[in-house]
């Protein structure tokens, strides 16, 4: 983490309210997709987003080391998310979910099969344990770095490469037949 990031972090754990608004700026689509990863549901991840914020803001005098708030941020975050998961007992992904719709122009046969691989896509990430899903989210649907990610997960370089490791070979299990087919 840079200086001027350890500013911005300091300035709004001293009550800054625009310091905390870049924060809230900055750190929010990392949250998301944290969040996202556990719940898979859009409005969910948004609500923990900001309740997230929200509870930053409360316990922002409590942090003592501003270096470890934006990990601080993401572990509430992804806590949060576990514990709606549970009151939720359901399923992670729906197989059925609504998708962001595709701004490229496709053929009709070539949007159906981008359709089924992209429902076999979601169907294989929901089977993979949530620490899993989340490492294969961030770096793969995030674009982040390994050294974000650790930072981000709290986890050492090995065991961010296991992880992702681990996850890429079941998914790779899993649509086997199914990359095979559109080759």
């Amino acid at each position: 983490m840079d200086a001027p990031e350890l500013k911005l972090i300091a300035a709004a754990l001293d009550g800054d309210s625009e310091c905390f608004e870049m924060l809230i700026r900055t750190q929010s689509r990392t949250l998301f997709a944290v969040s996202f990863a556990v719940l898979q549901d859009r409005a969910e991840a948004e609500d923990v987003v900001q309740e997230t914020f929200i509870r930053a803001w409360n316990k922002r005098r409590s942090m003592r080391d501003p270096a470890k708030f934006p990990a601080w941020l993401v572990t509430v975050a992804r806590n949060r998310s576990c514990d709606l998961l549970r009151k939720r007992r359901t399923v992670p992904i729906d197989a059925d979910a609504p998708e962001i719709p595709d701004t490229q122009h496709a053929k009709p046969d070539e949007q159906a099969e981008g359709d089924d691989l992209r429902g076999r896509m979601r169907a294989a990430l929901s089977k993979l344990p949530e620490q899993h899903r989340t490492a294969v989210t961030l770096r793969y649907l995030e674009g982040m770095d390994h050294l974000s990610i650790e930072r981000t997960m709290g986890i050492t370089n090995g065991a961010l490469r296991g992880i992702l490791g681990r996850a890429l070979a079941t998914m790779r299990k899993t649509l086997g037949p199914t990359i095979e087919a559109y080759e």
